[in-house]
This record gives C-alpha cells, sequence and structure tokens, in this order.
C-alpha cells in the first residue's frame, strides 16, 4: 500500500519548489493527495477496515491543515496546487 520510490520522485519534482525541495507543503500535500487516492480504491474493496479509516482521516487533516497554511501565506501558491493536485471544486 505505500508508494513506491519512481512514483514519490516522480511527484517530489513535479512539486518542488527548488533543486534540493522534498518538504514544502506543496511537495508533502502531493504525496498525501496521492496516498489519499490510492486509500480511497482500498475501501471500496475493503468496507470494514476500520483502522485505515481511522488514518486516512488523520490523513485527511494533515493535509487540510497544510493547505490552510499555504492558503493564509501565499495564495497563488494555493490556487496553482489545487489546480495541478484537481482537489476542491
Amino acid at each position: 500500500m505505500a508508494l513506491s520510490k519512481e512514483f514519490k520522485e516522480g511527484l517530489i519534482k513535479k512539486f518542488k519548489r527548488s533543486e534540493l525541495d522534498t518538504g514544502s507543503p506543496e511537495v508533502q500535500v502531493s504525496l498525501m493527495t496521492s496516498r489519499i487516492e490510492e486509500l480511497t480504491e482500498h475501501f471500496k474493496k475493503n468496507k470494514n477496515d476500520k483502522h485505515s479509516q481511522r488514518g486516512l482521516i488523520k490523513l485527511v487533516n494533515r493535509r487540510r491543515k497544510l493547505l490552510d497554511y499555504l492558503k493564509e501565506n501565499d495564495l497563488s501558491r494555493y490556487q496553482t496546487l489545487i489546480g495541478a493536485l484537481g482537489i476542491r471544486k
């Protein structure tokens, strides 16, 4: 269920802000979004997996906090990110 190394590297390359960047909010949110999508597919097959559901809720809340932080500090980066990831309306 973990993301493959190549997939993670691709996401980091796509959303990084500088050459050494691996921890910016954009990178973190993109990794969380892909993990959330993966877990959503998992729950289509395993409806009673309550332990993983709790992990999904924690992950969604952590992503929400990062997005709120980004929106508060740099609205243009926030709008670019949600557009690239296809989250929100």
